[in-house]
């Protein structure tokens, strides 16, 4: 096992990072985490100036979404300077984290691979960051998914137990998501029905979650040593305090009862609320809004389609049918 330094000054000397790039990502994280401006320094300073944070990435019952969203992350493109571009987040990331274990991306295969991880969390015990991406079934004591013969359930205990903390990655690992959605014959569920009492859980619903979130998570633990606040479904408040509804740039049309009634219709051709067509913006929690997705470039709304509500809890089960209209208040 290599020894985790901190490779953020090299990279910057050699070339492959900008110092410009990394303030912006610093700047972008403090942003996202609603922290006041004067906190970019000391974000800045702990990226700089830490150890590279172990990572081990787990994936089970899924389709590999949040680990593409994660690695899709494309190049910021700064609006007031065309054709110039940073670094992404992930190739910013990936200077300070470790990332230990990812079954999906990892050169390691099969015992290789089994011992990356089991050097991990004995090596970094109490210090490394587990990530979870996929549900995990529980019924029948797991055995609907298993990684070279051990069950989710059996491996998502043992690595939790002695991390620093978890992040559960997308819908599928806070509750389910689709694998739990009725009638549910594995009795799927999230990291918390996995590892009943668990301490230090992180959730970003989503499918995908942004990673934008991920990233600004991570951040935070790193910079403060602990998870950012969250509610009492283990959500942070930097992501999920607000409704989308709210904070959506068609609100506006809403509020004047100009709907779109039919695709390609007037109302949507020119923009109009879709609250008709069964977007559940009022009913969800989320600030795609405000970070939006493919570098911030957009979101489904803006794109023309309706929230399905995919960060709400077990959304498949009470967001459908996505192209109803929620009932009146």
């Amino acid at each position: 096992m290599k020894t985790l330094v901190n490779g953020l000054d090299q990279a910057i000397q050699s070339g492959h990072l900008s110092r410009r790039g990394f303030l912006k990502l610093c700047g972008l994280a403090t942003t996202v985490l609603a922290l006041p401006t004067v906190e970019i320094g000391r974000v800045a300073k702990a990226l700089a100036g830490s150890p590279r944070l172990p990572v081990v990435w787990l994936e089970f019952q899924d389709c590999a979404g949040d680990t593409e969203s994660f690695l899709r992350a494309s190049q910021y493109h700064d609006p007031l300077q065309p054709g110039v571009t940073d670094p992404s987040i992930v190739d910013l990331l990936l200077n300070f984290i470790s990332l230990e274990y990812h079954e999906t991306i990892m050169v390691p295969a099969g015992f290789a691979a089994e011992k990356s991880l089991n050097d991990t969390i004995t090596q970094y015990a109490g210090q490394y960051l587990c990530l979870v991406e996929g549900g995990i079934p529980i019924a029948n004591n797991g055995i609907y998914c298993t990684v070279r013969g051990k069950t989710a359930l059996s491996i998502v205990q043992q690595v939790t137990a002695s991390a620093k903390a978890t992040i559960a990655v997308g819908a599928c690992a806070c509750d389910g998501g689709i694998s739990a959605a009725n009638p549910n014959p594995s009795g799927a569920g999230g990291v918390r029905d996995a590892v009943p009492g668990i301490q230090n859980l992180l959730n970003l619903p989503g499918c995908p979650a942004n990673v934008v979130n991920t990233v600004a998570s991570i951040v935070h633990l790193i910079t403060y040593n602990q998870l950012p606040p969250a509610d009492s479904q283990g959500r942070p408040y930097f992501a999920y305090g607000d409704e989308i509804h709210e904070n959506c740039e068609r609100h506006d049309f809403y509020e004047h009862d100009q709907f779109v009634r039919a695709w390609g219709d007037e109302g949507h051709r020119n923009g109009w609320c879709l609250f008709q067509m069964g977007c559940k913006g009022p009913a969800t929690h989320s600030n795609c809004p405000q970070v939006k997705w493919n570098d911030s470039t957009c979101w489904p709304v803006a794109a023309g389609h309706g929230c399905i509500g995919c960060a709400s809890p077990h959304f498949w089960d009470s967001m459908t049918p996505f192209y109803q209209p929620l009932p009146d208040d």
